[in-house]
């Protein structure tokens, strides 16, 4: 485009010096008629005094001198002349002929000014019709090079351009789409994997906890130990279900939350949730409160994930005073609250511990990767029911909703 408007530029002078010369060359006629003039006069003076002809080459307006004679037409002749009377005799002065026609000039500076016009209508058609398109589609194939895909190309009715420059953006916005639909996945695929990395530590800390209790020799009566070990081949049933389900789920290009839901009754989830922590919380003070049974529509499985999530931030970021486990109702739903003592997040953070990979300012050193709560989102909403989180004196106060049958 720049190199473009150089020649645009130049043309333009060339225009001016054009007009400038056309009008000049009155100009230097006049002026030719002034040394013409002169001349002239030099040509009477220089007879006068020599009574002879001068040579006429050393004069640039003059062509010829010539003294009347009886055996000639002196005034006849094909140049142009002046007749001077000298020491009473005449002679013809002839000159190159210096010509200028007021009519001719103006004629010509109108062909002139519509020719300008034409050649300049026709380098600006050029460079908005071509030039400018192609200035467009040539800087396309860089900005797609570095990824930039959301400014958009300017719709163009151009017959030279406009159809290609649409094909064009057209292609911008297939690539715009490919490209947000695999940051999408990948983001998906990521977050999956974490989260079932994140499920997988939940049995595995069990797996843990029962093997030291076993090298403890807590457990000494021989029923308790089995239904022990039956515990540890459950819980490794489950690492094993989940990694299978990593392994199925790098496979795949669509990854989505295996959420089944069917029907179940509540207290299938609260006692074995209840179960499983009573051991856990030897040293806390552990309350389920007392609730009447429901069926619950959603995946069992699920549904004691989200409940053991829960529970493992209630352990992991509470003082270790006291968690309980409430129960409400609302309408056609079961609240169910896991409680825990000691809470130290600020109120301000609560809209954003649902948030994938959020951790709040109490985290402190503890290990984790901000996915409990946003699985616990996930699941519950594709259930049909949600989650929610407030702070009461001090306690941290995380809420189920599930719709009853």
């Amino acid at each position: 485009m720049k190199s473009f408007n150089k020649v645009i530029a130049i043309a333009l002078a060339v225009i001016v010096l054009a007009f400038a010369a056309v009008n000049l060359i009155p100009r230097f006629m006049r002026e030719s008629a002034s040394v013409l003039n002169v001349e002239i006069n030099r040509v009477v003076r220089e007879i006068e005094e020599s009574k002879s002809i001068p040579d006429t080459d050393k004069y640039t307006t003059i062509s010829g001198v010539y003294k009347q004679s009886t055996n000639e037409d002196f005034f006849v002749s094909d140049n142009e002349y002046v007749i001077r009377e000298i020491d009473s005799s005449l002679y013809r002065i002839e000159y190159f002929e210096q010509t200028e026609s007021k009519g001719g000039m103006l004629y010509t500076n109108i062909a002139l000014g519509v020719f300008s016009l034409l050649v300049i209508a026709v380098l600006f058609y050029i460079r908005h019709n071509i030039i400018k398109p192609f200035s467009q589609i040539t800087n396309l194939p860089y900005e797609l090079s570095k990824g930039n895909l959301i400014i958009p190309l300017r719709e163009s009715k151009n017959r030279f351009f406009g159809k290609f420059l649409w094909g064009l953006d057209m292609l911008r916005e297939k690539l715009e789409e490919s490209k947000r639909a695999e940051l999408e996945l990948k983001k998906e695929k990521k977050t999956m994997l974490l989260s079932l990395s994140h499920d997988i530590k939940t049995p595995l800390s069990a797996i843990k906890l029962y093997s030291k209790a076993l090298s403890s020799g807590i457990y000494k009566e021989p029923n308790k130990q089995q239904e022990v070990y039956e515990s540890i081949n459950t819980k490794a049933d489950e690492i094993e279900r989940l990694v299978s389900e990593i392994m199925r789920n790098e496979t795949e290009d669509i990854i989505a939350f295996d959420v089944k839901n069917g029907e179940f009754y509540l207290s299938e989830v609260i006692n074995s949730i209840k179960s499983y922590y009573s051991d856990k919380l030897e040293n806390t003070d552990f309350l389920v409160a007392h609730f009447s049974d429901c069926i619950i529509n959603g995946d069992c499985d699920r549904f004691v994930e989200v409940l053991q999530n829960i529970m493992e931030n209630a352990i992991k970021y509470g003082d270790g005073n006291h968690i309980a486990i409430s129960f409400s109702d609302e309408e056609d739903c079961r609240i169910i609250t896991v409680k825990n003592s000691g809470c130290t997040l600020d109120e301000s953070e609560l809209a954003h511990i649902f948030d994938s990979f959020y951790r709040g300012s109490n985290v402190g050193l503890k290990p984790g990767n901000g996915l409990g709560l946003y699985i616990c989102r996930q699941l519950t909403r594709a259930m049909g029911g949600d989650i929610f989180a407030e702070i009461e004196n001090s306690n941290m106060c995380v809420s189920v909703v599930c719709k009853k049958k």
